[in-house]
């Protein structure tokens, strides 16, 4: 990576104080530089580079968006095979459903929010007609001429913030460097807001059925024109770095993942973080739950039961070292568990906030694996 000096892997030891201070400096040096190419955008939503540089890697056909109001027939891919271990197992049972067929509907986006709209039915419906119609903002891969470009595609999964800001520019920037992005609104999100994402305690049991839909994303994406069904990856940040993290480890159905701000034991970093983690923990205190029942409420989609079924040839984990939201033990848990090259685990020298001055770096990356 461009900034490979500035980012400690896992073999680095952190232990003497004036080497935080050092990183820090560093993270506002390569700020500035790497947010300079973000300012370099056209009015047609590309970025400012060559021609030749946004389609290496991809084909152009005369393709053309979907009509909005067409329908598309899908069918899900989902292979939970048995796992020998008796813990996974269980997850899986709990997070697996049937296999079927099941329909796509286009219909038209919202401002700037993607070309397309794409609805399909949650795998997993929890019996409200908003929270059990997923949807993704499709931000489509196009030339100069607004035909599709065939290429890769990446269903991305944003944080917990509440209109996806962060999701957004990742699936904006994604589209900027050639590929597909399809960003799913997670339940209680966008067209699937109800009165359940205002009750704190339904916020873990919803994130199982976001789990499925993303993993459902995957096979609504390959029915899209335009879409290399080759390499469909997915991408998450934060709260919907951990949704990602659990549904890699469901069976191999992404081409690639991509695990940003996120790891593994959901249940402590809600009860142990601070900032956006302590206000989720404060709501449950308030409702009377204990940390024992957080743990219990967070188990059915922990990641670490799961982790051992990622391909870590197929997954990169990028973490803050500064970050009090999701501590670094959480991050280095999932590397761990999933049994990923030193390469493929990237420390940040930021924060839970500030990591996003190094998105540029870490979306060129995504770019770069997902034209391989």
């Amino acid at each position: 990576m461009i900034l490979k000096p500035l980012i400690p892997t896992r073999s680095v030891k952190l232990h003497r104080p004036h080497w935080a201070q050092g990183w820090r400096i560093g993270a506002v040096l390569a700020g500035a530089l790497l947010f300079a190419p973000l300012l370099l955008v056209r009015s047609d939503g590309l970025s400012a580079v060559s021609a030749q540089e946004l389609t290496a890697g991809v084909t152009t056909e005369l393709l053309q968006l979907p009509a909005v109001g067409m329908s598309l027939a899908a069918r899900d891919s989902l292979d939970c095979d048995t796992d020998p271990n008796a813990d996974a197992q269980a997850c899986l049972a709990g997070l697996r459903w049937e296999p079927e067929s099941f329909g796509v509907q286009i219909a038209a986006s919202e401002g700037l929010n993607g070309d397309r709209v794409v609805f399909f039915p949650s795998p997993l419906p929890v019996g409200n007609p908003k929270h059990d119609r997923a949807a993704l903002e499709w931000y489509a891969a196009k030339d100069e001429a607004g035909n599709l470009l065939t290429a890769p595609a990446v269903v991305v999964v944003h944080e917990s913030g509440r209109s996806m800001p962060v999701g957004r520019i990742i699936a904006r920037g994604l589209r900027d460097h050639g590929l597909h992005a399809l960003m799913l609104q997670l339940p209680g999100y966008g067209h699937r807001r109800t009165e359940l994402a205002e009750q704190p305690e339904r916020i873990l049991d919803l994130l199982r059925q976001g789990i499925a839909d993303v993993r459902r994303a995957r096979d609504v994406a390959a029915v899209l024109p335009g879409v290399d069904t080759d390499r469909i990856g997915v991408q998450g940040t934060s709260l919907g770095g951990f949704v990602t993290s659990t549904v890699a480890g469901l069976d191999g159905g992404f081409d690639r993942v991509f695990i940003l701000l996120a790891g593994g034991q959901l249940d402590q970093v809600v009860i142990n973080g601070k900032k956006d983690a302590a206000k989720i923990r404060q709501q449950l205190e308030a409702l009377g739950i204990s940390d024992a029942q957080i743990t219990d409420l967070a188990r059915p989609i922990e990641p670490l039961r799961l982790a051992h079924r990622i391909d870590p040839r197929r997954t990169w984990l990028y973490n803050g070292m500064f970050d009090d939201v999701v501590p670094r033990s959480s991050s280095y848990a999932l590397a761990k568990a999933a049994r990923l090259p030193e390469s493929h685990h990237v420390e940040l020298p930021a924060n839970h906030y500030t990591g996003i001055i190094f998105l540029p770096v870490v979306l060129q990356q995504i770019r770069d694996e997902m034209v391989k």
